[in-house]
């Protein structure tokens, strides 16, 4: 859980810079995957990464892929799937 709370962290800093930045903005939303690896997030490579900027009257819910054949088993599974990202 260390490492998820460090790269939750690194990403609060990049938020904090896109509202201070409107060219850091542009470019995260227009790079999403280049700046967050230049600020040291651990991604992928080959992952489609999308940032989009929401509004006041917006709420984004992402549902993880289920893996073929693979029945959902909870929380942990659920766990295991945000482990991909940090």
């Amino acid at each position: 859980m260390a490492v998820q709370s460090e790269q939750r962290k690194l990403w609060d800093r990049i938020v904090a810079k896109a509202w201070a930045d409107e060219d850091y903005k542009k470019r995260l939303l227009a790079d999403p995957a280049g700046v967050l690896r230049a600020e040291g997030m651990n991604l992928p490579e080959g992952l489609d990464v999308r940032v989009v900027e929401a509004t006041e009257n917006q709420a984004w819910y992402v549902l993880p892929p289920q893996t073929a054949g693979e029945i959902a088993e909870g929380e942990e599974r659920l766990a295991a799937w945000w482990q991909t990202f940090v």
